[in-house]
């Protein structure tokens, strides 16, 4: 990493996070925060931590493996999910456990849960009894349904999620079965909405001197999302809600075959219209009355994007993109995830990164996402790997709460810590 650049400030240098969330969707929201430089302190119960520590794949000395075959093999979503982040144990199914947490709460600016809605309340750790403490606690609750919803099945998983919010239903072809997209989608939108919230919460909090319950729910965030197409009223018009690879209201705009791959054309507007029959070496087209606007695109959906596949088969992937880009057409070749990740400039502007085993180091080729978010006059990212469960027991406990060695040894002997 460039010095120059790790030894600027950081946006959320100073906040402390608490972090009681587990598998993916929390702790993507809490990672994004560490990631902008907020201290994220991941409170883990000892007899219960993440189920995402025995995730498989592990990373360990002999590289990637399906099984853990040794200690220091450690899951790959919690290197990735865990970076920038401290890790302590504390079951707060104790009774000291709950008062520890809330000793915690007071040095703290926000804390983040993503259990079933209800539960942090049972626990008596929710935001009420939290501000009690802390009244500029910034509480934030990432549930499947909201908080103030209790479905017969309050359990979400981003499977779910994707089918109750039409996600399945909008991607595909006509009398086709529901498409499950491969992104987990459902779990990575309520997260980037939850981090928006807790920044907003704490800059309100900074004003006001008072903290704040932030909601958001899995469904919500992504039926959001869905909702910004309108589907329903295509439909009214006479359009199918799924348009399979193209979408006939953008005419021509879809995923075009090619010779040896596929190819992603969106041409819209007039102007990248032209430059497409151009060139096609088709520039008789711009007269066509089934091309020549916008709307007779749309009519005539069908027959231009035949037209234009038949064109893009002559070609490779790289040399349609070549003569697009030449004449200014927006398009871009489909990539496997894999080659994606691996853009020079991708890696270049940390919106994706190398993973390295912390004892091991690069012991395989992984790349895993960085923070798409760069600033001119701070450090956004990711420069410390994760730690083992437990790891920042001393360091927390004893500077943070001013415990002695004699109180963390009788915690740890009640299966407190």
């Amino acid at each position: 990493m460039n010095e120059e650049i790790s030894a600027l400030p950081r946006p959320l240098e100073g906040i402390t996070i608490l972090d009681l969330t587990t598998a993916l969707a929390g702790p993507y929201a809490t990672l994004i925060l560490a990631g902008l430089g907020a201290r994220v302190i991941k409170v883990e119960n000892p007899k219960n931590p993440d189920s995402a520590r025995t995730n498989s794949p592990y990373l360990g000395r002999d590289g990637i493996k399906v099984a853990r075959e040794h200690e220091d093999d450690y899951s790959l979503a919690m290197l990735e999910r865990g970076r920038n982040k401290e890790a302590i144990t504390l079951n707060m199914k104790h009774p000291e456990g709950r008062a520890i947490f809330l000793d915690l709460v007071k040095h703290a600016d926000a804390v983040v849960e993503n259990f079933s809605a209800g539960v942090a309340d049972r626990l008596g750790i929710g935001y009420e009894d939290c501000a009690k403490v802390n009244p500029r606690i910034v509480f934030t609750a990432i549930s499947g349904f909201g908080a103030n919803v209790n479905p017969k099945q309050n359990k979400a998983m981003d499977n779910i999620v994707q089918a109750m919010s039409g996600m399945m239903m909008a991607s595909g072809n006509p009398g086709e079965p529901p498409v499950r997209v491969g992104i987990p989608f459902g779990d990575l939108s309520a997260p980037l909405f939850a981090a928006i919230g807790t920044l907003a919460a704490l800059m309100q909090a900074r004003q006001t001197g008072r903290g704040q319950h932030v909601d958001v729910s899995l469904l919500g965030a992504l039926s959001a999302l869905v909702a910004a197409e309108p589907f329903d009223m295509m439909q009214k018009l006479g359009r199918e809600t799924r348009s399979g690879n193209f979408m006939a209201r953008l005419a021509p705009f879809g995923v075009f075959p090619t010779s040896d791959g596929y190819i992603s054309i969106c041409a819209p507007k007039d102007e990248f219209v032209r430059g497409l029959f151009r060139a096609m070496q088709r520039e008789e087209l711009l007269g066509d009355e089934r091309y020549g606007t916008r709307d007779a695109r749309v009519r005539n959906h069908i027959e231009l994007h035949d037209m234009v596949s038949q064109w893009t088969r002559t070609m490779t992937t790289e040399q349609a993109a070549d003569l697009l880009a030449d004449y200014d057409v927006p398009s871009g070749p489909v990539r496997n995830p894999g080659d994606a990740m691996r853009d020079p400039n991708l890696l270049m502007r940390g919106e994706t990164t190398k993973l390295e085993h912390p004892q091991y180091g690069a012991v395989e080729d992984i790349v895993v996402g960085g923070l798409p978010i760069r600033m001119s006059g701070a450090f956004t990212g990711f420069d410390k790997p994760a730690v083992t469960l437990g790891a920042s027991n001393e360091d927390v406990y004893r500077t943070m709460l001013g415990y002695s060695d004699e109180q963390l040894a009788e915690l740890k002997r009640d299966g407190v810590v």
